[in-house]
């Protein structure tokens, strides 16, 4: 069976992250905090500022693909450290071409949008399937509907600008009913639309703190297969933005990262005491609701999640590199086209 490291992640602003003999030791203020096996660990995230990681874990890192990612506390990335990038040059040359023709840009991209339109529509189908007569049960079937029109368009679409604007359709219809998937009748978790930069309300809070975390696992995922996480086929090239991972991960939006958010609210792990509301309204969280979303991440991870074309069970952290995988087939020309994963 193929296991998935675990990734660190470090909360405790203004700490100090060394290497103590076969350990990964985490010190604030001279006092032990806490200690992890170093064989364990695939990649190290420190969240916020001040944390500060010893030269000889960073050299150990390096020379064991341990990557050391720099992210601020609302999840933007800042920086990232990594050994000797050792990808197949063929490949990436292949991406790059491929990146700079429309026709076979948007052939990959359609498929990205497919298979996150198809699965934030599996979402709400399962809503319905478990809750049966449930509250804007009317209004999920409109959108369900609506969506598979959506799908539909994506199949004569001929340019980028139209696939954005059917993205754009379905996701509108998506989270204009994603407040009935909200159990927690909690006034201060209510959903009434998808906003960030900065987030408005505690769900987009931790909606984008969750897809900042998909976003890093895509990437590594990538780059363990030899992409280049930066030059992508759907999101433009910008300076700075690893492009293919925010393609790659659009699949995974609603079926790993939206559905965490809706569990950690209806199971009530989360409280709206473990928020910030700043005066401009913007939310944030809090460092002990941050360190409750990372855990269940972390053990989210670690679950297992069944591959529809590979027909097999996996861990769901090894999905991203299988995908990656998958992607990395496609533009070699080994198959016919991205097979992006569909969650049922």
């Amino acid at each position: 069976m193929k296991m998935v490291k675990n990734t660190l992640y470090v909360t405790l602003e203004g700490a100090w992250v060394h290497k103590d003999g076969e350990a990964i030791t985490i010190h604030k203020d001279h006092e032990k905090k806490a200690q992890f096996p170093i064989h364990q660990i695939g990649e190290i995230v420190c969240f916020g500022y001040g944390i500060g990681v010893s030269p000889n874990l960073t050299e150990y890192c390096a020379g064991k693909g341990v990557t050391i990612t720099y992210v601020d506390g609302r999840g933007k990335f800042l920086a990232r450290m990594q050994g000797p990038v050792h990808g197949n040059v063929l490949l990436r040359r292949t991406q790059y071409r491929i990146a700079d023709n429309p026709e076979q840009s948007l052939a990959i991209a359609k498929c990205c949008v497919a298979a996150k339109i198809q699965n934030q529509r599996n979402v709400l189908l399962r809503h319905l399937r478990n809750h049966s007569g449930c509250e804007g049960e009317k209004e999920i079937k409109a959108a369900i509907a609506s969506m598979e029109g959506s799908v539909s368009m994506l199949k004569s679409v001929e340019n980028a600008a139209t696939m954005r604007g059917v993205e754009g359709d379905a996701a509108e219809s998506y989270f204009s009913v994603f407040n009935y998937l909200i159990l927690n009748k909690d006034p201060d978790f209510e959903f009434k639309s998808r906003n960030r930069r900065p987030p408005m309300d505690r769900i987009n809070a931790m909606l984008s703190y969750a897809y900042s975390i998909l976003a890093l696992d895509v990437r590594s995922a990538l780059e363990c297969v030899g992409l280049d996480p930066y030059v992508g086929f759907l999101h433009t090239d910008r300076p700075g933005r690893a492009s293919l991972a925010l393609d790659m991960m659009e699949e995974f939006r609603a079926p790993i990262a939206d559905r965490l958010v809706l569990s950690l609210v209806n199971l009530k792990q989360v409280n709206s005491k473990g928020f910030k509301v700043q005066p401009n309204g913007e939310v944030e969280m809090s460092d002990d609701t941050r360190r409750t979303l990372l855990s269940a991440w972390q053990k989210r991870k670690q679950e297992e999640i069944f591959h529809p074309l590979l027909e097999e069970s996996m861990q769901t952290g090894m999905l991203y590199i299988e995908q990656a995988r998958l992607l990395a087939k496609c533009i070699r020309g080994d198959v016919e086209y991205y097979p992006a994963y569909l969650w049922r």
